[in-house]
């Protein structure tokens, strides 16, 4: 399971790469094995602002639909595009060209539940 050190994770397979005040979120390697095939990323939270925990968009897999987690509060200000006709790309590529939202991080958000790498794989076994 690829679980790279340099990012955050949430219990719920979203991973976090926060830089500056800029933050790149996706789902996990583990999240996209788990799903399988998917088909489809819908996500109309562009510009909305959230808190951490909020449904911020749906992953719909051959089998089934999951619920995207905002892992920390922010303003959502990009979709990847690519993923309307790549869908794919949380398959082959969850950490690269598969990431799901850039979030502009509201000041003073709360990162204490994010997890390390190693408090994730710990998590996932």
């Amino acid at each position: 399971m690829n679980t790279p050190s340099e990012l955050k994770y949430t219990k719920d397979h979203e991973w976090i790469k926060i830089e500056g005040n800029t933050a790149t979120i996706g789902i996990t390697d583990f999240a996209q094995g788990e799903l399988g095939d998917i088909v489809y990323v819908d996500v109309d939270t562009v510009d909305d602002e959230l808190n951490g925990g909020d449904v911020f968009g749906s992953v719909e897999a051959v089998k089934t639909v999951s619920d995207l987690f905002l892992p920390i509060s922010g303003k959502v200000i990009e979709f990847n595009s690519d993923l309307e006709d790549q869908p794919e790309l949380l398959n082959t590529d969850p950490y690269g060209n598969g990431w799901i939202i850039k979030l502009e991080i509201t000041d003073g958000a709360d990162q204490s539940e994010l997890l390390s790498a190693e408090e994730y794989q710990a998590i996932i076994g």
